[in-house]
């Protein structure tokens, strides 16, 4: 029997004729963004720059393409991977009326009986089966990662200054532990005149 809190299957009912499905596949320098828009053949996909008003803009396009398609809109369902700032997106979305939730990283299963090139592509393609299954409440097709709120995300900031802070002492370390042999050398003993 599922629990009220867990996270490895959706409990909320899905009509996937009538769902907006997008998942982002998140990056520092680009947003790779996928979508099933019912009443659309094609799966759309658009790069996007780190912006969360191009990303609402580009859901509400195609939001508006399912409508003209004949295919009114009633539930927009949009994830991604967890990583270790992205919370704050899947906040800001909710409070403009989206449903995002955030995949535990460790529950998407990847193939490994042969080597694949890695691309945001295949990674996206992953992410919307994964995140389908889970929608359509398959038990632990992935897990979701519970979003915490901006108090509690605050209290792990100083955890993550101190993780900065030693890992900036390490690298200082590193560097002048190198430097050393260089100085030594150049400053060690020399060979007496001779004429």
């Amino acid at each position: 029997m599922a629990q009220p809190n867990d996270l490895s299957r959706s409990l909320i009912p899905f009509c996937q004729e009538s769902t907006l499905i997008v998942v982002v596949d998140m990056s520092q320098s680009s947003w790779l963004v996928a979508g099933i828009v019912p009443g659309i053949e094609r799966h759309p996909l658009k790069k996007l720059d780190p912006d969360e008003e191009a990303l609402l803009q580009l859901i509400q396009r195609w939001r508006d393409e399912a409508v003209k398609a004949g295919r009114p809109i009633t539930q927009i369902a949009l994830a991604f991977e967890a990583g270790r700032d992205g919370f704050w997106l899947a906040r800001w979305l909710r409070m403009r009326g989206i449903e995002s939730y955030v995949i535990h990283s460790t529950s998407v299963a990847v193939p490994r009986e042969h080597r694949r090139a890695k691309t945001d592509r295949l990674d996206t393609e992953l992410l919307k089966r994964v995140f389908i299954g889970w929608l359509r409440g398959e038990p632990d097709h992935c897990r979701m990662v519970a979003i915490p709120t901006l108090e509690q995300e605050d209290a792990k900031r100083p955890n993550r200054e101190r993780e900065n802070l030693v890992g900036e002492r390490t690298r200082i370390v590193n560097r002048m532990k190198g430097c050393l042999p260089q100085l030594l050398s150049s400053t060690g003993p020399r060979e007496p005149y001779r004429e």
